[in-house]
């Protein structure tokens, strides 16, 4: 079994109330291979919520409280990421899961790269705040570009 964004699988969680379903994701979902998550709503935060960048580095940075997460009304909302991340990282470990898929550019799961900070659509490298964490505690984190690599191992 491996985890998701709920996003990815269909469920209308992220910041705008929308989903970025992935049809094959949420397949795995409805045939038991695969459990989601969505750190950000497992932190706290309502559906839809205000936009959140991580201001002042990466993930791993906010882990090292060198960064805050900050919404773009000014909130800071740094330690619901944070729970959510624990959280998360809680149940898959729970379902035993190993393997997550991760839903791009976002400040909780972005893995390859996320938004800058700025709020004015740049982009960073680096992972946001749950894929850090589980990163820190060993799980393989894929982006959902390259999904495709542990579907067709899973099948």
């Amino acid at each position: 079994m491996i985890g998701i964004s709920a996003c990815l699988g269909g469920v209308c969680c992220r910041y705008d109330g929308q989903a970025k379903e992935i049809t094959a994701l949420k397949k795995l979902v409805e045939n038991g291979q695969a459990m989601l998550v969505c750190p950000e709503v497992m932190g706290g935060l309502p559906i839809p919520r205000e936009p959140a960048e991580i201001s002042g580095g990466d993930g791993f940075d906010v882990w090292e409280n060198k960064a805050k997460v900050i919404t773009n009304t000014g909130d800071d909302v740094t330690n619901l990421f944070k729970q959510g991340a624990i959280t998360a990282y809680q149940k898959l470990i729970e379902n035993d899961i190993k393997t997550i898929i991760l839903k791009e550019k976002s400040p909780s799961c972005g893995s390859l790269g996320i938004y800058d900070g700025t709020f004015s659509g740049n982009h960073r490298k680096g992972p946001g705040v749950a894929t850090a964490y589980f990163l820190s505690k060993g799980l393989k984190v894929i982006s959902e570009n390259e999904w495709r690599t542990v579907v067709e191992h899973e099948e």
